[in-house]
């Protein structure tokens, strides 16, 4: 894994080494492994696919449960999902990678905790499109890099979101509106995002714009002093859902 200096996570690689099957546990979520390589992955932290999906609006719910219903004790639920053709199965594939991103992230964020693995142990939603370990270390660290370089206060990850009024003329894209639109003061990221059934890893980084702008309470935390936020716009950027569809996307055709 050269292109991972210091990895995430040793076990992972090791694991990765052995073509290992089973489950990586650790204390902020769950990586499935086949033959090495991660199949699914799940988080307290992240929506899971199923949010994604039937909260996204691509999917009514009761398709969702029909398919866990149907197909779960198999293993196969988005098998299912394109067979019956509730799904297609590039856009299964491209959800559900991102979802993998997403859970990964928080799943193999720094702890103090142990971390244990269970051979054998399978997810219920089944395999859609394996990923290699490499490439799950290698975007949780550039999705660690990009949060500290939009703004290097953590503490804003887990807050409730309480937003502050707009400088005059300072401006915002419509995801952060929508954002701002359900953040009451209460609701961390991790709730927003759930709401609004989106991925938590684009939820924080919309959250941590929007406090660089000044747009959002902050908590204190030491360190030297943050930049007047007011001062701050929100600078444009591309939407963080396209962006990471179009490196999947890349990602799916190289392997074609």
């Amino acid at each position: 894994m050269s292109a991972v200096a210091t990895p995430v996570s040793p076990m992972l690689v090791r694991l990765a080494a052995e073509k290992a099957t089973g489950a990586l546990l650790r204390d902020h979520g769950t990586l499935y492994l086949v033959d090495g390589r991660v199949v699914h992955a799940e988080s307290p932290a992240a929506p899971g696919v199923d949010v994604l999906l039937t909260t996204g609006g691509r999917l009514p719910r009761e398709n969702w449960d029909e398919a866990v219903d149907r197909a779960g004790a198999h293993r196969a639920v988005g098998r299912f999902l394109v067979d019956s053709g509730r799904l297609q199965d590039g856009e299964l594939e491209i959800c559900h990678l991102g979802a993998v991103f997403d859970a990964a992230f928080f799943a193999l964020s720094p702890t103090s905790g142990p971390t244990r693995f269970r051979y054998g142990v399978g997810h219920w939603f089944g395999t859609v499109r394996p990923v290699s370990a490499e490439a799950v270390e290698r975007e949780t660290v550039r999705r660690r890099e990009l949060l500290d370089a939009v703004w290097p206060y953590p503490a804003v990850d887990t807050a409730p979101v309480a937003p502050r009024p707009a400088a005059p003329g300072q401006t915002m894209g419509s995801r952060q509106r929508a954002l701002l639109a359900a953040a009451d003061g209460e609701r961390t990221p991790a709730e927003l995002a759930r709401l609004l059934g989106r991925p938590a890893f684009h939820t924080l980084l919309d959250v941590r714009r929007l406090a660089a702008a000044g747009l959002v309470e902050t908590p204190l935390t030491p360190g030297p002093d943050p930049v007047p936020p007011a001062l701050l716009p929100v600078l444009p950027v591309p939407d963080p859902d396209i962006a990471l569809l179009r490196r999947l996307r890349d990602a799916l055709e190289a392997h074609l």
